[in-house]
């Protein structure tokens, strides 16, 4: 769900800075499978968020440069990523199962899955405006890679708890 161009940007402006040990980062979702498993409510999962990206930087000698956080915030943020795609997968299932339903009892109420996929469409392009708006404010400087990177990370996260705790029908 990344935006193409923010990566091919950032991958043009940083090629120079990577070297064997950046891409050899050490990286565990551990952290965050940790803390998701621990947690019970939307309030304790956005706790998690930065943990396993915080715990990489600490761990690599690079962890506090640029090459590092962009490594480090990169491979948290496929993480949140996967999460994400996950559960909205599973929303899918459960709206299709929900409108068919709803349609064999022949009930008048507005369908699920429509407004599951615009809300998701609609979500991606504000949080690509978001991180867009968050990169500039770096003016084109180092900054601006690991904080674009932080926002989709961020905002990724944020979604896919959202989702998570969505359906009304899961007690």
């Amino acid at each position: 769900m990344f935006k193409p161009q923010f990566l091919a940007l950032f991958c043009l402006s940083t090629a120079w800075a990577l070297s064997a040990e950046a891409q050899d980062v050490r990286y565990s979702d551990q952290p965050l499978e940790a803390c998701l498993q621990a947690s019970t409510t939307a309030r304790e999962d956005q706790g998690c968020i930065g943990l396993a990206s915080q715990a990489c930087q600490n761990a690599n000698d690079l962890g506090g440069t640029t090459v590092g956080m962009v490594a480090c915030g990169g491979r948290e943020a496929e993480f949140w990523d996967r999460k994400l795609n996950e559960v909205y997968g599973t929303l899918v299932k459960k709206a299709e199962a929900n409108d068919r339903e709803m349609k064999e009892i022949g009930a008048t109420v507005p369908l699920i899955l429509p407004a599951l996929r615009d809300m998701q469409r609609a979500w991606i392009t504000y949080r690509d405006r978001t991180c867009d708006y968050e990169y500039s404010q770096w003016g084109g400087g180092t900054g601006g890679g690991p904080a674009i990177v932080a926002c989709q990370s961020r905002m990724t996260a944020l979604q896919y708890i959202y989702l998570k705790h969505s359906w009304p029908f899961d007690n």
